[in-house]
């Protein structure tokens, strides 16, 4: 089954807004603040490229993915300076720029005939790689490795897996995307209501001096 090409532009856009979104109290400026989106709406997608060899990268092949982020991207700027946004609409965009470029990622790897756990890394490089940039373009820690942000690449993870095995176990059909899709979209959204997370490392040493 061929990915619709909506989902990957759908993608780009979201993640380009996240990128607007976190900028709020750097200081950018508008063209600073294209860049960062530009940078994390495209940034995952590339380096999945890169490492699947694919040339030319997906937003040199089809430039509308760039026009794409930069139009979201202005026309969020514009909108955050007249209407103020719930606190979480930061982590709810972003959950869904996971759960999209997370599936694509995965299933772009399974085209290009990856093999299934190879295929899931590369969808969780693709769903935190662009957000992970953002994150250290302006000089914060990236969300992937903060605790108290929960179930982040794990949320990937496991939707790109159910992605992998419905494909391998099931006769081919496009519902399967959209299910590895709600799969990573309702973990992430899960996590934030309940704070659910994966134990935190603490070290033999740490846990007796507590």
């Amino acid at each position: 089954m061929i990915m619709p090409a909506w989902i990957e532009y759908f993608a780009v856009a979201v993640c380009a807004i996240t990128a607007v979104l976190a900028a709020e109290g750097k200081g950018m400026d508008l063209f600073g603040v294209l860049v960062l989106a530009l940078v994390t709406a495209v940034g995952g997608g590339t380096i999945r490229d890169l490492c699947l060899g694919v040339r030319p990268l997906f937003w040199i092949a089809e430039p509308m993915h760039v026009w794409t982020a930069l139009v979201a991207a202005a026309a969020t700027f514009v909108l955050v300076r007249f209407t103020h946004l719930p606190h979480r609409a930061l982590a709810v965009a972003d959950a869904f720029g996971l759960a999209l470029f997370g599936i694509a990622g995965t299933e772009k790897a399974l085209v290009f005939g990856s093999p299934g756990i190879v295929a899931i890394l590369l969808g969780v490089v693709t769903g935190v790689a662009g957000g992970i940039l953002r994150d250290v373009l302006r000089s914060e820690i990236p969300w992937v490795f903060k605790p108290d942000v929960n179930l982040y690449a794990t949320a990937v993870f496991v939707g790109a897996l159910v992605f992998v095995l419905l494909r391998e176990w099931l006769p081919p059909s496009e519902t399967h995307r959209y299910i590895g899709m709600a799969v990573i979209l309702l973990i992430r959204l899960a996590a934030m209501r309940w704070k659910l997370r994966l134990p935190t490392f603490r070290s033999r040493i740490q846990t007796n001096s507590r």
